[in-house]
């Protein structure tokens, strides 16, 4: 085994007072001795997402122990979109998966642990803990925490994708608060994360993909039998990887990333994928342009699971067929199975015998949901570096839309005017300002796109944001995360109510229709948040451009 960072100079200063508080811990000279693992906890009793993660830890720690390390477990911040939104504009759920990796680093760095297990939950925390992995460099264990169970309401299945959507209508008086109110009291019946292929699932499948997670773990039902079990394994794996020397860097290469999009694409995975896909390439200094895997794969990877609510598929069936490892086996021609993965041996070692045990639920690559992408990455005059449209499975062929503007600045701005009937079929909603720097911490666009639908407008009006949208879902043609972003000085900060825009997903184009001397002469607006004194405040001077991930990162600096 290689020495351990974490086993000080006896007799030094950092050691007898190191000593000197681990024992009043209970803590013997032996287990000091020990490989020193984090166990990174966002537990958090304001969500259901992190309300299992103490117990999830006490036993990550007894695996750690039974073979033969030592378990510290350490707190990050824990972000939840349905709860943290309120405040900010929104801008706290983005900007807090990097709060995490920061997090992470101040306590394992500052300590000089020898390895992680990460707990991952809700959106921000696979992201924020890869990042946090391939800035340290240490041995790491991605442990995906599960998705929780969902109930019924009024006989049909509920969950709260039905929830979010189910506000949307009622804003627009097409169901009633009483509906409202029974949905929300119904569609979560335990812990975990959301019940789809949203962006925790999606992360959670990336993690595997990456190599990062055990082979077969994810997703996985939160508190379940195999849960549990995948979490003791994840315990007793880490201190082996301590020990023999297994870092991230040697895992996250040009490879595993081409490995984790092709997954993406194929299962038609959460929008977010890709920008922090993105930021876990940035730490890792790979040198890998995920938005340029996304534009390159998309039309080579099929389609092969429909996932709910992309799909009919629950997220229970897609579990019990086989869940990453049977979509990584059907997907193996397409792979890298070379790359290795953090049980040490190769993917297609990983993926022996994991042939699905649904073909129906996923599919081998030969009689696929659909060869059209789903994930579609666009880019022209409105979005010169890129925007991302999410497309429905069953859609026959991509769409196309052309309208006039109706400007907002705000969510709540485009809510009002969907309400007073100032948004039309024909239209194109332009919601900006919501960019990693405009919000600060990138505004969620979401609330808007399902008032529409609540509207009866999904397909007769199109979205163009530089905002984020739900990993849940999409509706109609929504052009997200336009960049530059209008804070930025992206041609979105040009646009007027009434100039013509154009949507065209089969050239995967959105171009403003306004000439180019008419556009010089304007001027951008620029009224965006400053984000105060506080964090956001110090996201917004530090967050790098979204085609870096959104990572924050002083400008003209590295990552050592």
């Amino acid at each position: 085994m290689t020495d351990l960072r974490s086993n000080y100079t006896v007799g030094t200063s950092p050691w007898a007072v190191r000593r000197a508080q681990w024992r009043a811990l209970g803590l013997t000279d032996e287990d000091m001795a020990k490989p020193k693992i984090a166990i990174v906890n966002s537990s958090s009793q304001l969500a259901t997402c992190y309300s299992h993660l103490d117990d999830i830890a006490a036993v990550a720690k007894k695996a750690i122990a039974e073979a033969g390390g030592i378990g510290f477990e350490i707190r990050t911040v824990a972000p939840s979109d349905f709860i943290h939104s309120a405040g900010g504009r929104g801008g706290y759920i983005l900007s807090a998966r990097d709060l995490i990796s920061h997090d992470i680093e101040a306590a394992v760095e500052g300590a000089q642990l020898d390895g992680m297990l990460t707990l991952a939950s809700c959106d921000k925390t696979a992201p924020g803990q890869l990042m946090a992995a391939a800035r340290l460099d240490l041995p790491t264990v991605v442990v995906g925490c599960g998705y929780q169970p969902c109930g019924t309401f009024a006989g049909r299945h509920c969950d709260i994708e039905d929830v979010f959507l189910g506000a949307g209508h009622h804003a627009q008086g097409r169901i009633t608060l009483d509906e409202l109110t029974g949905m929300s009291e119904n569609a979560v019946a335990g812990p975990g994360v959301c019940a789809g292929m949203g962006t925790a699932n999606s992360m959670h499948i990336a993690c595997e993909a990456l190599g990062m997670a055990l082979p077969g773990s994810t997703p996985v039902l939160a508190n379940s039998p195999k849960m549990w079990d995948d979490v003791r394994a994840a315990g007793s794996r880490i201190v082996d990887l301590v020990r023999q020397d297994l870092r991230p860097r040697a895992l996250l290469t040009p490879e595993a990333f081409e490995n984790a999009v092709t997954a993406m694409l194929s299962v038609s995975a959460s929008i977010n994928s890709v920008k922090h896909l993105q930021a876990v390439a940035e730490e890792a200094q790979c040198g890998v342009d995920v938005y340029g895997l996304y534009e390159r794969l998309a039309d080579r990877v099929p389609l092969l699971a429909a996932v709910r609510p992309n799909g009919p598929v629950p997220i229970e069936e897609f579990e019990a067929a086989g869940g990453a490892a049977g979509l990584l086996w059907q997907l193996r021609d397409l792979l890298h199975t070379e790359a290795r993965t953090v049980t040490g041996r190769t993917l297609g070692e990983d993926l022996d015998g994991r042939q699905p045990a649904d073909p129906e639920v996923i599919r081998p690559l030969t009689r696929p949901h659909g060869r059209r992408p789903t994930i579609v990455l666009v880019r022209g005059s409105l979005a010169p570096a890129t925007g991302i449209v999410k497309l429905a499975v069953d859609e026959e062929r991509p769409p196309s839309f052309t309208g006039p503007a109706k400007v907002y600045d705000t969510p709540q701005g485009a809510l009002d005017g969907l309400k007073a009937g100032d948004v039309r079929p024909g239209q194109v909603l332009v919601l900006r300002g919501l960019g990693p720097t405009g919000t600060p911490g990138m505004g969620m666009a979401s609330r808007p796109v399902f008032a529409l639908d609540g509207a009866g407008l999904t397909g007769q009006v199109a979205v163009v944001t530089d905002g984020q949208l739900s990993g849940l879902v999409n509706k109609g043609i929504v052009v997200g995360e336009v960049s530059p972003e209008a804070a930025a000085g992206g041609p979105l900060a040009l646009v007027r109510d009434g100039d013509t825009i154009s949507v065209d997903l089969t050239t995967r184009r959105a171009d403003l229709l306004v000439p180019d001397e008419e556009l010089a002469a304007r001027t951008p607006v620029t009224a965006y948040a400053d984000g105060g004194r506080g964090w956001l405040s110090v996201y917004r001077r530090t967050v790098r451009p979204l085609q870096q991930g959104a990572v924050t990162l002083e400008e003209g600096t590295t990552r050592a």
